[in-house]
C-alpha cells in the first residue's frame, strides 16, 4: 500500500513538472532570453498607412531583432508613439490666433526612445458656446 502511494506521489510530480517543449516555447516571445544586455530599439513603424500594426527593429551586438508592436491612430508625430507624457489641461482661447495650448511633462520613454522633457501642444478653439447658442434659438420654430 506505501509502495502503491509512493508511485501515485512520484507520477503527480512528474506530470507538474513543465516539460522541455513548454520551456522553450515561453522563453520565444521574450526579449530577455539573449545574452545581451543593451538592446537599442528603433521606432515603431507601421506595416501600411501611418499607424497600425507594425514592427520595431533592435540591435545589440551584431544580433538584430524585430518585435510587434502597434502606433495608435491618434498620435501626435511632433513628439512620437513611444513618448508619454502627462499633460495640463487646456488653456483659455487665444482669440487672436484662435488656438488653445497646454503642457506636457515627460512621464515615460518606451524602448529608449529619445524625447523631449516638456513639450507644449496647441489646438483649434472650439465653436461649441455658439453652436449651443444656436441650437437654443432654432427649437422654438418648429
Amino acid at each position: 500500500m506505501q509502495l502503491r502511494n509512493f508511485l501515485v506521489l512520484t507520477l503527480m510530480a512528474l506530470l507538474a513538472l513543465p516539460s522541455e517543449a513548454a520551456k522553450n516555447k515561453k522563453d520565444k516571445g521574450k526579449k530577455g532570453n539573449s545574452e545581451c544586455e543593451e538592446w537599442n530599439w528603433g521606432p515603431c513603424t507601421p506595416s501600411s498607412k501611418d499607424c497600425g500594426i507594425g514592427f520595431r527593429e533592435g540591435n545589440c551586438g551584431g544580433e538584430t531583432r524585430r518585435l510587434k508592436c502597434k502606433v495608435p491612430c491618434n498620435w501626435k508625430k511632433e513628439f512620437g508613439a513611444d513618448c508619454k507624457y502627462k499633460f495640463e489641461s487646456w488653456g483659455a482661447c487665444d482669440s487672436s490666433t484662435g488656438t488653445k495650448t497646454r503642457q506636457g511633462t515627460l512621464k515615460k520613454a518606451l524602448y529608449n526612445a529619445q524625447c523631449q522633457e516638456a513639450i507644449r501642444v496647441t489646438k483649434p478653439c472650439t465653436l461649441k458656446a455658439k453652436a449651443k447658442i444656436r441650437a437654443k434659438k432654432g427649437k422654438g420654430k418648429d
